[in-house]
């Protein structure tokens, strides 16, 4: 595979990437290169390179998952670049490659896809209060421990429309509507990446003797509690 031209045929990559200059104002203003070794300079410096032992590298490394896509960078650029968008046209390249698998910040992606993308088809949301799993998010306190347990007469309170099939806050998705999410998902081809997240998954947790099935599984709590102590 010529990964460069991969890059070049993704939309996001055709409009991330217009002349950089590498004047390093994305890295100045980034979040990201503030609280790790992330550096968008860096990145934009080694795609136009066009060397393909550098970008096959880049799409193993840890480096391209390190983006948290705020894209202060498209409003700083003096050129119009948005690395933001090159990083997200190098991730979907390295989902499609197999290459995520390599990098052990790019294997949290069967967590995301466990939690955030599997709970869109399921319930319409990004988060679902059916699915908050409240020894999986400590840092909410026992506060979140006495709302799952009460959700119901809360919910009611509150005034949203939990599993109602009406407007409102927290309704019940149509069949109609999670079935044209789904259909979006195919086109856009997340619903390919998704089966390749679980395909290379199941490989390392085979490398690393992990339990590894369908849902939040022993490999799924290795990448969502261990793999961030080193």
């Amino acid at each position: 595979m010529e990964y460069y031209r991969e890059l070049s045929n993704d939309i996001r990559f055709i409009e991330g990437l217009t002349a950089c200059i590498n004047c390093g104002t994305c890295t100045a203003g980034c979040p990201a290169a503030a609280m790790s070794d992330y550096d968008p300079r860096m990145i934009m410096d080694a795609v136009q390179h066009k060397d393909e032992k550098e970008l096959c590298a880049l799409l193993k490394s840890d480096t391209i998952w390190l983006c948290g896509e705020c894209l202060s960078c498209k409003t700083r650029c003096p050129r119009g670049n948005t690395p933001g968008y090159i990083i997200q046209a190098l991730r979907a390249l390295s989902i499609e490659t197999g290459f995520f698998a390599e990098s052990g910040q790019g294997q949290k992606q069967l967590a995301i896809k466990r939690t955030v993308g599997d709970h869109i088809l399921k319930y319409g949301y990004c988060v679902y209060v059916d699915e908050v799993d409240t020894g999986m998010y400590p840092e909410q306190g026992p506060v979140w421990d006495w709302i799952i347990k009460n959700k119901e007469k809360i919910l009611e309170r509150l005034g949203t429309s939990y599993q109602k099939e009406q407007s409102g806050t927290l309704r019940k998705t149509s069949a109609e509507s999670l079935n044209d999410l789904k259909r979006i998902f195919e086109e856009t081809g997340a619903i390919k990446r998704f089966g390749i997240i679980e395909e290379y998954s199941a490989g390392v947790a085979r490398r690393l003797n992990l339990d590894f099935s369908a849902d939040r599984d022993g490999y799924f709590y290795y990448q969502y509690n261990e793999n961030h102590k080193e």
